[in-house]
């Protein structure tokens, strides 16, 4: 199977047990988490050989997340063991009118403080046919930002795909630079950008100024502005309550717009990790189905099937997505 690599923070989560809030709380449940390690364990179950690229502390937790990596069937070779903190966040799970929140402890963590020499990218993306990024990873620090410009510098060297979640968290901007300083450099290495309509307007001032197709309009636009994205897609959600949302995702790939039936979840167990499965998902059916809208539709599934398992990676089996797009919807007990 092909060689896909991901690259970003993985933080501990710590959770409170069903849905206590965190002031309740008195013990939490512990485990590992980042959005791009969550896209490559998702295409580790599906039998990609994946490596993901980070920063553990040198110490006793950052054995145990490496640990954690290795279970997922993720590749830990390019997890260095460097500097004294783990970045934190912890979850409290909401239901039905009350949202879940998070909050995130991750300032002066090993990854963020990382000098970008250390990874040798040649190396790293050697064999690779996908590099996959987030917005947060930039967000997080100078130093992530200037490794990640590097990596991508050397995956158009080398002819690796790259694709992007361009999601970002505005409050995470605080070592003197903004998004539309530094993500529009990055962006235009990629061949495929996950984005909102509002992102692309707030990110690289692109504005639309048409009543309909607002999305592919700002999307066409984009990739007018940057000539190597071929490719943007999004999600979208219809929140009912904390415990019940509805899901669908589009594309708009330079000549079609595609948009896939939406997915009603009901009784959501975990919120957390479903764009990531999304994105696993998607990957899967770019690099397996060949079909943008299939590719769409597997990866929505995909999220859907998240959204009823505890953590954040996404455990589900290929087929059970693909019954999943071919419409059973029974959760049917299998024997």
């Amino acid at each position: 199977m092909p060689k896909i690599v991901t690259f970003g923070e993985v933080l501990l989560r710590l959770s409170t047990p069903g849905f206590q809030k965190i002031e309740q709380a008195e013990i939490f449940e512990v485990t590992f988490a980042g959005t791009e390690m969550n896209v490559g364990a998702s295409l580790a179950r599906f039998g990609f050989e994946v490596s993901h690229v980070g920063v553990f502390p040198d110490n006793a937790m950052g054995k145990k997340a490496k640990a954690f990596i290795r279970k997922l069937g993720i590749s830990d070779k390019y997890i260095f063991l460097n500097g004294q903190r783990t970045g934190l966040y912890f979850l409290e799970k909401g239901a039905v009118s009350r949202a879940s929140q998070i909050v995130y402890d991750r300032t002066n963590s090993a990854f963020v403080n990382f000098e970008p020499a250390g990874y040798n990218w040649e190396e790293i993306l050697e064999g690779a046919e996908w590099f996959h990024w987030c917005g947060i990873t930039p967000a997080s620090g100078e130093k992530p930002a200037a490794a990640l410009l590097e990596a991508l510098k050397v995956a158009k060297k080398l002819g690796v795909r790259v694709s992007s979640d361009i999601y970002y968290r505005s409050n995470m901007w605080n070592y003197g630079k903004t998004p539309q300083d530094i993500l529009p450099e990055l962006a235009a290495y990629c061949g495929i950008i996950l984005a909102s309509r509002k992102n692309i307007e707030e990110i690289f001032g692109i504005t639309v100024e048409e009543d309909k197709g607002k999305f592919q309009i700002a999307a066409q636009k984009l990739m007018e502005y940057f000539p190597n994205v071929k490719k943007v897609i999004d999600t979208e959600r219809t929140q009912i309550s904390a415990s019940h949302n509805r899901l669908s995702a589009r594309m708009w790939n330079g000549t079609d717009y595609l948009k896939t039936q939406t997915l009603d979840v009901t009784h959501i167990v975990d919120r957390v990790g479903t764009g990531d499965a999304f994105l696993g998902g998607f990957i899967y059916g770019q690099m397996i189905l060949k079909d943008d809208l299939k590719s769409i539709e597997f990866g929505n599934a995909a999220s859907a099937l998240k959204h009823t398992i505890p953590g954040d990676q996404n455990l589900v089996e290929i087929y059970e997505i693909e019954n999943l797009v071919d419409g059973d919807v029974s959760g049917k007990i299998r024997r």
